[in-house]
């Protein structure tokens, strides 16, 4: 289903939208998550869209909300949108890439999860044998399986501005001691059960990140998507080898070819050529097959 994206959902109460998910009110209870087919690299929204992706990250998302209550609740209630008074085209949009949600209060930090040494993590490492200051031992490779599973948060930057990383005690100081320690555990343990579940199926979750919010109670709860390739560095176990760059089911591949552009990485990004977009759709499909089926 190729319908055009809306430049809004006209029948709902527009709340946010972020570089990648539009969030509608319900009621004063419920909102409804949209996954958009904008794709997000280095915190800048490309120009053009990768068809299809919002409804491959929903169901990469429900899955792991349906698979993880176990550790943590989250914030998913169901898919069912047949009684929100959409119009015909409203429906056409949201039918797969839309979440009925119970609404909480947003902790301001990404929690960032990360099992290999990959990414930004890797240039870090070679200009100071650390990660986001943590100290790592000498003579690691890319994409090296880290001594430790490590966690590592960053602030919530909005679209178009970027991501910084920040120590446990500046997260500590954002959210408090207790919400911090919890979120910090839950985390790790998200990650080490999905990285487990992966690897079973041939892939390898070298990194992710997730949102957390607080329920009517106060308490933690798992909120707007994860473990998606959006989120995460999915690489095929059967092709991996630590020294060079994996070949990924995620935006890496995206990310990759901005890099060979020599862009700066400040908006705007340059268009995405459609051999790209369609190499990155088989990716998606692929991680989305491999984890669920």
């Amino acid at each position: 289903m190729n319908t055009p994206e809306p430049a809004r959902i006209s029948s709902l109460e527009h709340i946010a939208s972020g570089k990648v998910r539009d969030i509608y009110r319900i009621d004063d209870r419920h909102l409804l998550f949209v996954a958009s087919d904008r794709l997000s690299a280095f915190d800048v929204v490309m120009p053009n869209p990768i068809p299809g992706k919002g409804r491959i990250l929903t169901a990469v998302s429900r899955f792991w909300f349906e698979n993880t209550r176990h550790i943590i609740a989250n914030h998913y209630l169901g898919t069912d949108i047949s009684e929100l008074g959409l119009t015909a085209g409203e429906r056409d949009w949201l039918t797969g890439r839309s979440m009925i949600v119970r609404e909480s209060r947003v902790l301001p930090v990404e929690a960032i999860v990360r099992g290999y040494l990959a990414g930004s993590g890797w240039k870090e490492y070679q200009a100071s044998s650390s990660i986001c200051g943590l100290r790592l031992p000498a003579g690691l490779q890319l994409a090296e399986r880290l001594p430790d599973t490590l966690f590592t948060p960053s602030t919530k930057a909005d679209a178009g501005m970027h991501d910084e990383n920040i120590s446990f005690e500046a997260m500590t100081e954002i959210i408090g001691e207790t919400h911090a320690k919890q979120l910090r555990d839950t985390s790790l343990a998200l990650y080490e059960y999905a990285a487990g579940y992966a690897l079973e199926r041939g892939i390898i979750i070298a990194d992710t990140k997730f949102e957390f919010g607080l329920d009517e109670q106060q308490q933690l709860v798992l909120i707007d998507e994860a473990l998606t390739p959006d989120s995460s560095r999915f690489w095929p176990l059967d092709s991996y080898a630590p020294g060079s760059s994996p070949m990924s089911f995620d935006k890496q591949f995206v990310r990759d070819w901005l890099e060979s552009t020599g862009w700066n990485k400040q908006p705007p990004a340059p268009a995405i050529p459609e051999d790209i977009v369609r190499q990155t759709q088989d990716k998606y499909t692929e991680a989305l097959q491999r984890l669920t089926q």
